[in-house]
């Protein structure tokens, strides 16, 4: 008998790109790449941010460069992938960027629902068909990640349109799971919980929202980036070479409530 042997986790020679990738979760899963060897490439608005990010990863000996990149811009971002070689092309994309407007659906105004609708879902489907699209012109295999969320999954008060752009990744990643297959492309979300940052403080700084989170959350504590990270490196790894079109919940246990 021949014991089987774990697959590696291990992402030395593999290119990867994080969105959103210049503070919190897109921040944190950009380290845990880098830490578990891969070359990544830190992609956001905010240049400066994402050259201090780089300085700080390079001091730990992280290997990564940054990018200045709008993913609500289509024909930047296919611009990018389409100017690669071969052997340039991202083995790993992970789509972080992400914005929230939350108010009560009876008080939705257009402009907000655009600017969620924009960059959540328009921005986010078009980041991975240009991703898939690089790596089939260059017969390689590849894992997407999407950065959802638990209310991909239930709803949420003042969340209607969140909620919205979040139900919709979840299908569209489906979708590409089943037609990207074929090409041994891997598309899987990401679903955190609530997790501190500094985009949630308003959040946490109000006591009813607060308590609601924590009535919700049985394992008793709201996330941190640090609980994503793990998450991360999996999906992306050969130990989920059998995981596409599927959802990973990192949500304290809301959803089986």
């Amino acid at each position: 008998m021949q014991l089987p042997t774990t697959p590696s986790f291990n992402l030395t020679g593999k290119r990867a790109l994080v969105t959103g990738a210049s503070s919190g979760i897109g921040l944190g899963c950009a380290v845990a790449l880098a830490e578990a060897g891969a070359d990544v490439t830190l992609a956001a608005r905010s240049s400066d941010k994402l050259q201090a990010v780089v300085t700080l990863m390079a001091d730990k000996g992280l290997k990564s460069n940054a990018l200045k990149l709008d993913v609500t811009d289509v024909a930047s971002v296919r611009h990018l992938f389409e100017n690669l070689s071969n052997t340039e092309a991202f083995d790993i994309v992970v789509n972080s960027a992400g914005m929230a407007k939350h108010t009560p659906a009876l008080e939705t105004e257009p402009n907000d629902f655009d600017d969620v609708t924009d960059i959540n879902l328009r921005a986010s489907y078009f980041l991975m068909q240009a991703a898939a699209k690089k790596l089939i012109h260059a017969n390689k295999v590849g894992s997407l990640i999407n950065v959802s969320s638990q209310m991909g999954h239930v709803g949420g008060p003042d969340r209607a349109v969140y909620c919205a752009t979040k139900h919709a990744v979840e299908g569209y990643t489906k979708a590409m799971a089943i037609e990207w297959g074929k090409h041994g492309i891997r598309i899987n979300t990401i679903c955190p919980t609530f997790v501190r940052t500094a985009l949630s403080a308003a959040t946490f700084a109000d006591a009813d929202k607060s308590q609601w989170i924590m009535n919700k959350i049985h394992l008793g504590r709201v996330a941190e980036v640090e609980d994503i990270m793990g998450a991360t490196v999996f999906l992306a790894s050969d130990a989920a070479a059998m995981i596409t079109g599927t959802s990973l919940l990192i949500d304290g246990g809301w959803t089986a409530g």
